[in-house]
């Protein structure tokens, strides 16, 4: 599929296996993920756009390159995507955060909305999409909806672990969309849970049941 982009590197799949192991404990697990979070985003940040300047080395002066424009917006569905964050604010400390609060109807496994506060000029920023798990896609494609209506235009979603469902469906909806993801799963059980996934990601950051 153009524009998704799976991770195949071993120190990615070495730290998601740890993930996966039920008997790793939140601190360990919450940890793990700001590691994956900076791999990966290394990995979603390489087309950032740069533009060059003149520094002074202690040699001569020079022209070298540093990152244009507005930036960066991080936008992390809440809560599970505040895992991500700290792992990119340490890639690129000057971004921007804002926040996208939904939440799964367990019936429908529909996303209902009940918080959305993005960064100003995010027409003219790289809105980068962070969430964990993409199980559904009900949740990912109600969050890049909502930045396009704000007029972001450079969206990309970056997630742990997908089910092929809700990659189909995010890449479907959103074609525009760069996609990363750390691994691609079997599929979906009638949960809508991710197989052989890692549980519920939120609960597993923050020690909830």
């Amino acid at each position: 599929m153009e524009n998704v982009f799976i991770m195949d590197h071993p120190l990615i799949q070495h730290k998601i296996t740890m993930l996966r192991d039920e008997n790793t404990g939140t601190n360990e697990f919450r940890k793990i993920v700001e590691e994956i979070g900076e791999l990966m985003a290394y990995e979603a940040l390489r087309d950032l756009p740069t533009e060059m300047v003149e520094v002074t080395t202690p040699i001569e002066k020079c022209m070298a390159p540093v990152i244009s424009g507005k930036k960066l917006a991080i936008i992390p569905v809440l809560r599970a995507g505040l895992g991500f964050v700290n792992s990119i604010l340490a890639l690129v400390p000057s971004a921007k955060v804002g926040h996208i609060g939904l939440y799964r109807d367990p019936e429908t496994h529909e996303p209902h909305d009940y918080y959305c506060k993005l960064p100003e000029n995010i027409d003219e920023r790289i809105a980068i999409v962070v969430d964990p798990m993409l199980a559904t896609g009900g949740s990912a494609c109600a969050a890049v909806d909502f930045i396009k209506k704000k007029g972001g235009k450079s969206i990309k979603f970056m997630c742990l672990i997908a089910a092929p469902e809700g990659l189909e469906r995010l890449h479907r909806e959103h074609p525009d969309v760069q996609i990363y993801i750390g691994c691609l799963d079997r599929c979906l059980n009638e949960n809508a849970y991710i197989c052989p996934g890692l549980g519920d990601a939120g609960d597993r950051i923050f020690g909830t049941k």
